[in-house]
């Protein structure tokens, strides 16, 4: 199994893979063939998805959609093939969005946060090996609770930041910022509308500042990445 799905919440190839950021090269670089899918609707992007036990993982993106609202016509199949995969052992690896997913599929809790968080912040950590301080970038107005059973593994004051269940490992964080990533957010809010004016006022700074952190941004994902993945090696069943 050497193949890692991406599910991004856009049906235009352009922007898709553009939102994988610099989780295609740390993906890459642990050996895995990068596959970009979506459940969105028709697309030149995979979208008839394969059974998630030929994978080595499934890693789900960010969404404008909130995890909680049940009126997003493609929601109901993505929370579906999620319990499929993780019924089946695949290790999920959910990204803000994902991680709502991720937690909600689990039995936790997904909804508005009183306050968003915006920026590259510090979090408190538990596990530095798997998710370290930071800094992260965040982009969000919704929170997870963690789920039954699972483990919380850093926060911030507004927000658990991340959590691990089994192999999933659920995080509310953007590790796989890069300028590509924010320019294909961009794109999306000029056909959806801007994000909440609080939001919207921030992102030149944060333009410049993605594009300032780049290297450490990659440099943290990939490590995110090898981690999140040697974990769920150590907790695969012996054959």
């Amino acid at each position: 199994m050497t193949t890692a799905l991406v599910l991004v919440h856009d049906a235009d190839p352009s922007r898709g893979h553009r939102l994988v950021g610099t989780l295609r090269p740390a993906l890459e670089a642990q050996g895995l063939e990068v596959v970009v899918g979506t459940t969105v609707g028709p697309s030149p992007l995979m979208t008839e998805l394969p059974d998630p036990a030929a994978l080595r993982t499934v890693v789900v993106m960010g969404s404008g959609a909130a995890a909680y609202d049940d009126t997003v016509p493609w929601l109901a199949g993505e929370l579906a093939y999620l319990r499929w995969a993780v019924a089946v052992g695949t290790p999920v690896l959910g990204v803000c969005f994902g991680g709502q997913a991720l937690s909600r599929v689990l039995g936790g809790v997904v909804a508005q946060a009183p306050a968003g968080e915006h920026g590259f912040l510090d979090v408190e950590t538990a596990d530095p090996a798997l998710v370290p301080a930071g800094p992260w970038f965040e982009y969000h107005g919704d929170r997870f609770t963690v789920p039954p059973g699972a483990v919380e593994v850093a926060r911030t004051g507004r927000a658990v930041q991340a959590f691990v269940s089994g192999p999933h490992l659920g995080v509310q964080f953007h590790p796989e910022i890069d300028p590509g990533a924010f320019s294909a957010w961009e794109e999306t809010w000029e056909l959806t509308g801007p994000p909440p004016p609080e939001a919207a006022a921030l992102v030149p700074a944060l333009r410049r500042e993605i594009a300032e952190r780049a290297p450490e941004s990659a440099a943290s994902c990939a490590r995110l990445v090898e981690a999140f993945l040697a974990r769920a090696e150590e907790l695969r069943p012996a054959a």
